[in-house]
């Protein structure tokens, strides 16, 4: 049962998301007694995918692939499947993969499981494990159908190294005009800074800063930690910060391995989308705000005097241990 990894890029290099799926395909392809292949796309060193495990890559380079358009990237990954045999088809849990794997399973006539956050409980049949009612529980899920397709959640798994040398095949598909019926206006991206897709940390700020000239405590943080900077709704609603920021059950989801909400009461819908992060650490002047019932650390303080003793300590430790 070979399997095929559908790993991301962005700006030519692969996306943290694409180097933990190479990492986990290789290792559910071990349990299968198979091999696994990657497919990559505009990538400028397809190659380093065989760190993780990945001993055959095949490798697409076309300009009419960028920006990402689900249509045509379901029919490219629907082709690199049957090219490689695949019976399981892994991907990420992000925006884009989710987007496509619809599409793809149509095309492949697949049962998908998304969120899915380990190994196989089994592999004859395939069972495998997610995250559940706003991941607030999990669920064993059962694949029937002859080819299965797996989301896997983000840091469910881990990136780990498991160097063989990666052979690269230049693969290309039949993409007609038909399947680029839409396209993208406008991409708003984050440049120079970590994004909430990729982030191990994520500092995210509510109305309790007061206004979007308060933001600047908030930058200062994440740029200390190394973090994305993330939103409440009400926030990105009110206009203060782009919804690409906005965070929750109606924004983007959140599991990074460490998650700090300041002047965030902790709405139900905010909590449900960072659930899936690993620490939660809240910051907010009301000792009655619901996100301390969801967190795992908390202070009770006003944000304008925690946050910047906050960044000063973090310096200081950062300069002791340079």
């Amino acid at each position: 049962m070979s399997v095929l990894v559908y790993t991301e890029s962005e700006n030519g290099k692969f996306r943290k998301n694409a180097l933990e799926v190479a990492s986990y395909g290789s290792e559910v392809a071990r349990l299968l007694g198979s091999s696994a292949t990657a497919l990559s796309i505009n990538n400028e060193n397809p190659s380093q995918l065989g760190d993780y495990g990945i001993a055959s890559v095949l490798e697409v380079t076309d300009e009419a692939l960028d920006p990402f358009n689900a249509n045509a990237y379901a029919q490219l990954v629907a082709d690199a499947a049957a090219q490689a045999g695949a019976k399981v088809v892994i991907l990420s849990s992000s925006a884009d993969a989710k987007f496509m794997a619809g599409l793809l399973a149509g095309k492949l006539k697949a049962g998908y499981v998304p969120n899915v956050v380990g190994l196989p409980e089994s592999t004859s049949p395939l069972v495998v494990r997610r995250t559940a009612f706003s991941n607030k529980g999990f669920a064993n899920t059962k694949i029937l159908t002859d080819i299965k397709i797996i989301g896997l959640s983000k840091n469910a798994f881990g990136v780990v190294e498991n160097k063989v040398e990666a052979k690269v095949e230049a693969f290309s598909a039949s993409l007609d005009s038909s399947l680029f019926s839409t396209a993208s206006v406008e991409v708003d991206k984050v440049v120079g800074k970590a994004t909430i897709a990729d982030a191990d940390i994520v500092v995210s700020g509510g109305r309790g800063l007061k206004g979007p000239e308060n933001w600047g405590m908030i930058e200062e943080l994440a740029d200390v930690l190394g973090a994305a900077t993330a939103c409440s709704k009400p926030v990105s609603d009110l206009g203060w910060r782009p919804h690409s920021e906005h965070v929750g059950q109606t924004g983007k989801p959140v599991a990074s391995n460490l998650y700090i909400a300041i002047g965030i009461s902790g709405a139900i819908q905010h909590l449900a989308g960072v659930n899936a992060a690993k620490t939660k650490v809240v910051i907010n002047i009301d000792p009655e705000a619901p996100f301390f019932k969801a967190a795992d650390y908390g202070i009770v303080g006003d944000a304008f005097e925690v946050v910047p003793e906050l960044i000063e300590k973090l310096k200081e430790f950062k300069a002791q241990n340079a």
